[in-house]
Order: structure tokens, then sequence, then C-alpha cells
């Protein structure tokens, strides 16, 4: 159980709000079947260039071009860049230009139907309830904000985006940064203090921790092991967070 007198709520994607195996069964299996038709239909388009530039910055490089001429030799462009891209997916690696051509390549199969993202039964409940309590809720998941909005879009249970007043990504820094969630506390307008974060990753929490946020650790079915004890407070359900008495604005306030 976590006792909260805060006013906003800070939370992971995967592992969290939804499946780990939505994600690695469902998510990047379509985005690697879909990649060479994305390349192919979009190449040359102003959204893929953006991609590949980003890309060529992940990998140390200063633009698409110069990743290119320096590293491609023979290899034709387009072909250079889906193998650097299959290479990324392989390793699992959290680069920004990464998540960026997933989140575009994830639109067409959420936008068609092909993929409605998994929510834990207990999400929505918790949504409606923080909101209806006036609580500030966003996203920080190392998926790009665009994939974001499209999970949050095409739910099992609906279109749950309008619960969200901002999204981050990891154009803010890594999640397993305190200067990361410095910046976005920032944006809350609030004392660290006064945010929960919750995240399947003790990583990220130790890092949320640092800077002064409140912090939980989502148990939640078919998320690994912790290699080693940690301090945060454990759930399994969103419903196990006691929202408390909170004096705003001068006047006080219950929490439903």
């Amino acid at each position: 159980m976590i006792t909260f007198s805060g006013h906003a709520v800070l939370l992971d994607i995967e592992g969290t709000t939804s499946s780990i195996s939505f994600v690695y069964d469902v998510m990047f299996p379509f985005a690697r079947r879909e990649l060479d038709n994305y390349l192919r239909d979009q190449w040359g388009s102003s959204a893929l260039i953006q991609v590949i530039e980003r890309l060529a910055q992940d990998v140390g490089f200063d633009s698409m071009d110069v990743w290119i001429q320096a590293s491609a030799g023979e290899i034709p462009a387009m072909q250079f860049v889906r193998d650097a891209v299959i290479d990324l997916m392989d390793g699992d690696i959290k680069a920004t230009g990464l998540k960026q051509l997933q989140g575009l390549i994830w639109q067409q199969g959420f936008e068609t139907g092909e993929m409605r993202a998994h929510i834990y039964e207990d999400v929505l409940p918790a949504l409606n309830g923080w909101t209806q309590a006036g609580l500030d809720i966003r996203i920080f998941s190392s998926g790009s904000v665009h994939a974001q909005k499209l999970f949050f879009r095409h739910t099992i249970e609906g279109d749950l985006l309008s619960r969200f007043s901002g999204h981050y990504d990891t154009t803010t820094g890594p999640k397993r940064q305190p200067e990361s969630y410095s910046k976005i506390a920032a944006e809350f307008e609030l004392p660290t203090s006064e945010i929960l974060f919750l995240s399947d990753v003790p990583a990220e929490l130790d890092a949320a921790m640092q800077v002064g946020m409140q912090t939980g650790w989502c148990v939640r079915p078919g998320n690994p092991p912790l290699d080693s004890p940690t301090v945060h407070p454990a759930i399994q359900k969103f419903s196990e967070i006691e929202l408390r008495y909170k004096h705003r604005g001068g006047q006080p306030a219950r929490w439903p």
C-alpha cells in the first residue's frame, strides 16, 4: 500500500500500465515486420529523414549524410539504414531515433485496428479516480511521445488519451538519470515531493527518488524478478494507492 497526498502522478508504460508481453510479443514484431515496407514507401519523406538524422546522432555522427558516407560503403543507403535499425532492435537499444521510427510504423497498426494496446484492468478506474481528484497525470516512457499517444488512443479500454496532460520520452533525458526527473518536475510546476512516479524498473525509481519524488514499484504479472532488494514500496495494482487529505489553494480537499 502507498499513501499519497501530492498532486501529480507520473507513469511508466511497459510493465506498469500495460504488459511487457504486449510490447515484446505484438508491438516489436509488428515494427520489424513492417520495417522494409515503411522504408520503401516513405524513403525521402521529411518524417523519415528526421528520424534518420536522429539515428545518426544516436550512433555518434553529426548528420545522416556524414553517417551514411562514413559507414555505408557500397551498401545502398536504404539497405544500410534498414540493417542499422535491425541491429538496434536486436540489441533492444533505447535509441531515440529507433523509438521515433517504431512510433511511425506502429501508427498504421493502431489506426487500422490490427493492434489495440493492452491495459491492466485496474488502470482505467485509477485514472478516472485520479482525474476526479484533480491529480495531474503524465507519462514518461522510452517510447516516443508520438507512440505514447497512439498507444493510449487505441487501447482495449477505448481512447484514454484525454486522461493525460503531458508526455515525456528520451528527448527529455534518460530514464535512469535524476536530471530527467528534475526537468519533468519543472514542467509540472510542482515540488518533486508532490509527484508520485510509478514504474517496474527500480533503477528508474532510484533516479526519481534522488530528486525527491515519491515512488512506487509495480509488480505486474510477467515482469522480471529483481536481482536485489529495492527500497521502493511495491504494489500489484493501482488500487493499492491510497489518496489522503491535501490542502491546495488554502482549501482542504479529500481525494475520493
